[in-house]
């Protein structure tokens, strides 16, 4: 019998870490790997604006019919005045097509087989760290994966030059990615003048970007978060964006997402768009309705987009406090590692500094769960488990 061949599959590093945890008994245990927003008492919330938008829905709802392959248009439209603006040349161009896909994850895997069918040789570039899906998301797509430098582990900030060094070699037609902010895993970003020379280096150098974009508003604003996409939208490159609105829209078991492609015209967008099409068709033929709706209610609307941008405001603003209250409680213990350097990273996540070694520690003698090479989700941590987090990190310091 085939089945009783198969061999147990390993677990995910990040899911598997929470079905770990689900099954630890221990009442003071703290999950700080899988990358879910909390608030204050530990509660992924429903956003007020996510709640109001159903409401409408449910009222005004009038059939459960299919969506088109890439969604509903109006949902493409909100989503790339989201990513670009909405007096972007690109969209006056009408350079720009969308296509609704079930969460980032999903836009990724439609962008891979698509990239796989016109650049079938190509390398995907992938920054070190990543996040772990990205090589298995590409590899099931069936392209190799190198990496490029990224994160320096001495300064616990960007490795600018040797990242800009090996972008400069990466050949034509192989693909970068690259994360447009609060990078996962390590939460270090780059700054304008970086992402200049990478949409420099790109134009010159000819490879595809393609930018994940996870976290739009959880860095330093709605706004402000896609700036590394402004470079590059000057260069008259090809390029691909994958986004998603698990975060901040708090839409995660909805799996809202998209996949938007830009191309050098709008003939050159309508033939590729058309390929994206068949991708989706035989992979979930048509997106889910739900959550896409719920986006678009929320950012047509302008009382509703404001309520919206202060509800992310308020998750940013959160995780900006934890970072500067967790570095507070472990300068006051007198940690031996300086950790002032988790203030001035971005996002939910951060590279912590803490070897395999202590994060195996904190797990089977704390549990406190964090992923492998000590990435932890600040926004994990709240005041009641704050304290403790901390007494466990002085103790696996000392004795791991």
């Amino acid at each position: 019998m085939l089945f009783e061949k198969i061999t147990q599959a390993p677990p995910d590093a990040i899911l598997g870490l929470t079905e770990a945890f689900k099954k630890d008994t221990n009442p003071g245990k703290v999950n700080l790997g899988v990358g879910v927003y909390v608030d204050d008492e530990g509660r992924t919330p429903v956003l007020r604006t996510v709640k109001e938008s159903e409401r409408r829905l449910i009222e005004s709802e009038k059939t459960k019919s299919y969506l088109p392959i890439t969604g509903s248009p109006e949902y493409g439209s909100v989503v790339q005045e989201l990513l670009f603006g909405a007096d972007h040349p690109l969209l006056k161009a009408n350079r720009v097509r969308t296509a609704h896909t079930p969460g980032g994850t999903g836009g990724l895997r439609v962008g891979a087989e698509f990239l796989k069918k016109f650049a079938p040789a190509a390398t995907v570039w992938l920054s070190a760290p990543t996040w772990p899906n990205h090589k298995g998301i590409f590899a099931a797509a069936g392209f190799k994966t190198a990496d490029y430098p990224y994160y320096d582990p001495g300064s616990h900030g960007l490795n600018a030059s040797a990242m800009l060094d090996a972008l400069q070699k990466v050949p034509e037609g192989d693909v970068v990615l690259l994360h447009v902010c609060c990078h996962n895993p390590t939460g270090v970003d780059l700054d304008a003048g970086h992402w200049a020379e990478v949409a420099r280096i790109a134009a010159a150098r000819r490879w595809i970007p393609f930018f994940d974009f996870a976290y739009q508003g959880f860095g330093a604003g709605i706004v402000e978060d896609r700036a590394g996409l402004a470079p590059i939208s000057e260069t008259g490159v090809d390029f691909l964006v994958s986004s998603s609105f698990s975060k901040n829209f708090g839409l995660y078991q909805d799996r809202v997402g998209a996949l938007s492609i830009v191309a050098a015209n709008n003939q050159a967008a309508d033939a590729a768009f058309s390929h994206i099409k068949t991708v989706v068709r035989v992979i979930y033929s048509n997106p889910p309705a739900h959550g896409g709706s719920v986006v678009t209610t929320i950012l047509k609307d302008t009382a509703l987009r404001m309520e919206w941008e202060k509800e992310v405001a308020g998750m940013r603003d959160r995780i900006a406090r934890v970072r500067r209250e967790l570095v507070g409680g472990l300068s006051k213990r007198h940690a031996v590692m300086d950790f002032s350097f988790i203030t001035r990273q971005k996002g939910m996540f951060s590279f912590s500094g803490l070897s395999d070694a202590q994060v195996a520690y904190l797990r089977e003698k704390k549990s406190v769960y964090m992923v492998g090479g000590g990435r932890i989700n600040v926004a994990g941590i709240t005041a009641r488990n704050l304290d403790y987090t901390c007494d466990a990190i002085i103790e696996a310091l000392q004795k791991a």
